[in-house]
């Protein structure tokens, strides 16, 4: 596999190359690309590292998986394109060696750059299986109009507690002064979002998602603080609006409208004079730990000096649940991520069976068990597995 890396890491460069000129059309962007690139190279080289470790030894009960049992034994190729953190780490690697001494006799061949290819290798029909986050607005926009149907999904693993890169959760931080201890999902909408008149559902609008702002909240007091944070204004952080990650939390925050506080400052990965990267979530913490009144939303990589993280409530009035380990794993902390394998099968037709073996190996006891080996993403839960599985039956 390390030939293989090595052509995910050059298609990735490649593709940066490709496009990033065009987003800089009459400025100096040869000297962005560049920079751009650089950007990149520092990325592929801390992200190869970090993927050659475990980054937990926990063990999860996973008693309540199946087994997976090999149905006929099964020939050919499944092509699987995407999400690039599978090659990145150790999992692609177990997942292949794991379900080949049940099912010898089929192959699965990896095309794994980026997850920004995975709808397009689908609607191209190159591939069986896309790996991908939550898809974005016009992926599935281009799938629907291409297709005419929308793909199956379904739940492969669930992203990272801390490991940045592998989907890790989200945290919501405010400075260590702060007296606040948790906040609920609705209450995070009234401070990072704006008045709206609707909201997205995949591309499905919903007018009756709308708010106006009389539910805006932009001081500490209408956080429930008291004393002299009462009508101390709320300065909220986060991550660059066209980033991934800020529609992410948008999607699970903000209804999916992207109407935003018109008070928060946001920041993009650049690099520093000695070439390495600066993240969006280092500056994020930095700005809160100098700010007693910020609250930020990051991509938690482990505490930084200066900040808290706060409890999350699904419902106003709790419970509160605590961003750890565990709760991400379990789902019971609202704001985690999960990766999803999407597969075509129209309407009338039945999802092709050699796709459907290797899934069923994934959602099996064995098959979440390379992802603890693998120490990055989290397993499944049970009640997760067995609604994957009853949609693939």
């Amino acid at each position: 596999m390390n030939n293989h890396r090595f052509l995910i890491t050059a298609a990735a460069l490649a593709l940066a190359a490709l496009v990033l000129p065009l987003a800089a059309l009459g400025q100096d962007h040869d000297a962005d690309v560049k920079t751009a690139i650089k950007a990149q190279t520092d990325r592929a080289g801390v992200i190869y590292k970090r993927g050659k470790q475990a980054h937990y030894t926990k063990k999860f009960d996973l008693s309540g998986l199946p087994h997976y049992h090999p149905g006929p034994q099964l020939t050919g190729w499944i092509r699987l394109h995407g999400n690039n953190y599978l090659s990145d780490g150790m999992l692609g690697d177990y997942w292949q060696q794991g379900f080949a001494k049940y099912q010898p006799g089929l192959r699965l061949s990896y095309f794994l750059p980026t997850s920004a290819v995975a709808f397009a290798s689908l609607y191209y029909n190159q591939s069986d299986i896309a790996m991908d986050h939550e898809p974005g607005f016009y992926d599935i926009l281009a799938y629907e109009r291409v297709m005419n149907n929308d793909p199956v999904c379904i739940t492969a693993v669930t992203g990272s507690f801390d490991v940045g890169g592998w989907s890790n959760s989200f945290a919501i931080i405010v400075n260590k002064d702060n007296p606040i201890t948790g906040i609920s999902m609705k209450q995070l909408d009234r401070v990072f979002g704006a008045a709206r008149d609707g909201g997205w559902a995949g591309t499905a609008w919903h007018a009756d998602w709308g708010r106006g702002p009389e539910e805006n909240i932009r001081t500490w007091g209408g956080l429930g603080l008291q004393g002299e944070w009462a009508d101390k204004r709320i300065t909220p952080y986060g991550f660059a609006l066209r980033y991934n990650t800020s529609t992410s939390f948008s999607d699970k925050v903000l209804r999916s409208s992207d109407k935003w506080n018109e008070d928060i400052h946001t920041y993009g990965n650049w690099v520093k004079p000695d070439g390495t990267r600066l993240i969006e979530a280092d500056q994020i913490a930095q700005s809160v730990a100098k700010n007693r009144y910020g609250i930020g939303y990051i991509l938690y990589r482990g505490d930084r000096p200066g900040i808290k993280r706060l409890s999350l409530a699904a419902q106003d009035g709790g419970p509160y649940i605590e961003h750890t380990m565990d709760n991400v794993q379990n789902l019971s902390y609202p704001l985690i991520n999960q990766l999803y394998f999407f597969i075509n099968v129209r309407p009338g037709t039945k999802m092709d069976p050699k796709v459907k073996e290797f899934i069923r190996y994934v959602l099996s006891q064995e098959g979440q068990e390379e992802v603890e080996r693998d120490g990055k993403y989290l397993p499944l839960t049970a009640e997760v597995v067995r609604a994957m599985l009853a949609k693939l039956n």
